[in-house]
């Protein structure tokens, strides 16, 4: 295949991956790269597989090559086809136009662009398969790129400021020409789960405490579609009320009730929060996030959402990883 397997996507949104500066004017593919990898470690999870933190040192996978067990046996799944140290990438990734030609700016708001992946090594049916899903999960119901944490705004005069708008929404176009997985979803659970991937650890410990990583699978995930958290207000913010913080601007980085489900929904310094939510009048508003067994579950989730929306039924619009699977390999 001279161009391998490609993409089409469509941006409901502008996408920010940003240069060295932290520019959005050009487009940077390891920035999309990134939110492929995540998004893939986050399904590879969700299947009850492995993937490790490629950016934590004590966990992420290494590939030794003197070393005479086989690459598989050495790295998870995710390293297995996106590299790590020690193992080069199995594809070249070209963030291309639909005229062909390689995209250098910006990807901004109603441009079709094209993911190329061009293969280096054998890629297996069931990673294609993986790759495919990981785009229809951010697509329907995640996000691309950087600047992803921002919240949306109903002041006057502030939702289109930087620090409210939406970015990296898509819409999934079309898959390669020719081209459907022919996996089921028990094909790929057997392939992410199978016994001779390494075992990633699931947390790790470093000077800075504990870290848990097994949070950021699709077990986890939850999302609702036709609804936004946002700040409407100077004191309210159902965005703040939900994640446990102060809603009055002033006091927004304060724990209403310092509790551990608080101090995890709403993140700490270099922590990400771990509910996100997009308010965009063409593709329709969304709202996604993770809960933590044993200490958030989802009927917590869907009690803090009840508070805050009108008429939400919750049992209908909030979708978890589970029913989202099955979306996914149906």
């Amino acid at each position: 295949m001279t161009y391998g397997m490609q993409w089409k996507l469509r941006a409901f949104t502008d996408i920010w991956t940003g240069d060295a500066r932290g520019r959005p004017n050009s487009l940077i593919p390891t920035g999309i790269m990134g939110s492929l990898r995540w998004w893939y470690e986050v399904l590879v999870r969700g299947l009850g597989g492995r993937a490790c933190d490629p950016t934590a040192k004590e966990v992420r996978c290494q590939y030794d090559a003197k070393n005479p067990r086989p690459p598989e046996h050495q790295l998870c799944a995710a390293c297995y086809l996106f590299g790590c140290t020690g193992w080069a990438r199995k594809f070249r990734l070209m963030v291309v136009a639909e005229d062909g030609r390689v995209i250098q700016g910006q990807i901004t708001a109603g441009k079709t662009f094209i993911l190329r992946f061009i293969p280096l090594r054998p890629i297996a049916p069931e990673e294609w398969c993986l790759l495919d899903a990981t785009l229809r999960l951010i697509a329907d119901y995640g996000a691309m790129g950087g600047k992803t944490v921002f919240k949306p705004s109903d002041e006057p005069n502030r939702p289109n400021r930087l620090h409210h708008r939406d970015f990296g929404l898509v819409q999934y176009v079309q898959g390669p020409d020719g081209w459907q997985c022919d996996k089921t979803l028990e094909d790929i659970r057997a392939y992410v789960t199978n016994s001779h991937w390494r075992e990633a650890p699931h947390s790790y410990r470093d000077n800075k405490g504990l870290h848990d990583l097994s949070w950021a699978s699709l077990q986890n995930f939850w999302c609702v579609k036709g609804r936004y958290l946002a700040r409407h207000s100077f004191s309210n913010s159902s965005f703040n009320r939900v994640i446990g913080r102060r809603m009055e601007k002033n006091r927004a980085q304060q724990l209403f009730r310092n509790t551990d489900i608080n101090r995890w929904l709403a993140g700490r310094q270099q922590e990400s929060k771990k509910v996100f939510s997009f308010k965009h009048p063409e593709e329709g508003s969304r709202t996604f996030g993770f809960v933590k067994p044993g200490l958030v579950d989802f009927e917590e989730m869907k009690r803090r959402l009840r508070r805050v929306w009108s008429g939400f039924q919750s049992e209908d619009e909030f979708q978890t990883g589970q029913q989202i699977l099955g979306q996914l390999f149906p």
